[in-house]
């Protein structure tokens, strides 16, 4: 899996022979030039400045005084931006794959939610989604260590994926069933108005979330609660021990490789010399079913 913020300068957009086109590209997509850097760096303060506007405009005291240079603000970082975001398509020779890529699609959607907003002013709040341009530090900074993290925790929750889906599975369950018992034992007069309004009850209290807008009144209702309250910390620590045993396993290697002779355990590591379970050694010929 390619990770979101690899280095989006690879040649695969394609490279412009020369020209003002293999100009721009050196600027835009290359951050080991001088004038690279300096246009990639000035961008991501772009990014921060026209984040900052948003949020603060989000202020009703700021927005009442200041509206006219927020708005005012917020319009030239989307020229800028839609500006920039045309010239990566018109400098490379292959547009469409830059538009189809993970950057692509995130400079097309921070530029997007200022235009809708003359549609639907309640968009323009998605203007935040710039926030995922910063993803390009990354690149300017190479930090290839990190992106080699990012794939191997990728590579682990794609692994354990099927537990957690079997884990989800059997808590959706428990709290239908306690939902649907607090809905019988405690009814409408206490707040659970309806099986769904008593599984959101059980959600939020199996999470040790809480909000207290319905809580039980009966003492057999109060029993219940509590033990999913117990039962809630062991739940919230299974993925958490899936995920870890399985990112265990990807630095360890594949075990089931290497049988003993003297014991027949075969869960041992690639890499080990002696049994775990008897200490004798494990011969380099022996196999797991041979």
């Amino acid at each position: 899996m390619e990770a979101p913020f690899a280095d989006s300068s690879a040649d695969r957009f394609g490279r412009p022979a020369a020209g003002w086109r293999r100009t721009w590209y050196t600027i835009i997509f290359e951050a080991d030039t001088k004038a690279g850097r300096a246009f990639d760096l000035l961008l991501l303060a772009l990014i921060v400045a026209s984040v900052a506007v948003v949020m603060a405009d989000s202020v009703h005291d700021y927005a009442a005084r200041h509206d006219r240079l927020f708005e005012t603000l917020e319009w030239g970082f989307t020229i800028l931006f839609t500006l920039e975001y045309v010239a990566r398509l018109a400098c490379i020779d292959r547009p469409m794959r830059y538009a189809l890529s993970f950057f692509g699609l995130v400079d097309l959607l921070s530029v997007m939610p200022t235009y809708l907003a003359i549609l639907v002013p309640e968009l323009h709040a998605l203007i935040d989604i710039r926030v995922l341009r910063l993803l390009r530090i990354f690149r300017i900074l190479k930090l290839a260590a990190y992106v080699e993290e990012y794939r191997f925790l990728g590579g682990a929750l794609r692994s354990s994926r099927r537990k957690i889906l079997v884990f989800l599975s059997v808590v959706l369950m428990i709290v239908v069933l306690m939902g649907t018992f607090m809905y019988v034992i405690e009814g409408p007069a206490n707040g659970y108005t309806s099986i769904p309004v008593a599984v959101y009850w059980a959600i939020t209290t199996m999470t040790t979330v809480g909000f207290g807008d319905i809580t039980p009144k009966t003492d057999l209702g109060r029993f219940i609660a509590s033990f999913m309250m117990l039962m809630g910390w062991g739940v919230l620590a299974v993925p958490t021990g899936i995920v870890t045993a399985e990112m265990t396993s990807q630095r360890l290697g594949p075990r089931g490789l290497r049988r003993c002779e003297g014991c027949g355990c075969d869960e041992h590591v690639r890499e080990a010399r002696h049994c775990h379970a008897c200490g004798a050694p494990l011969p380099e010929s022996v196999r797991t079913g041979s």
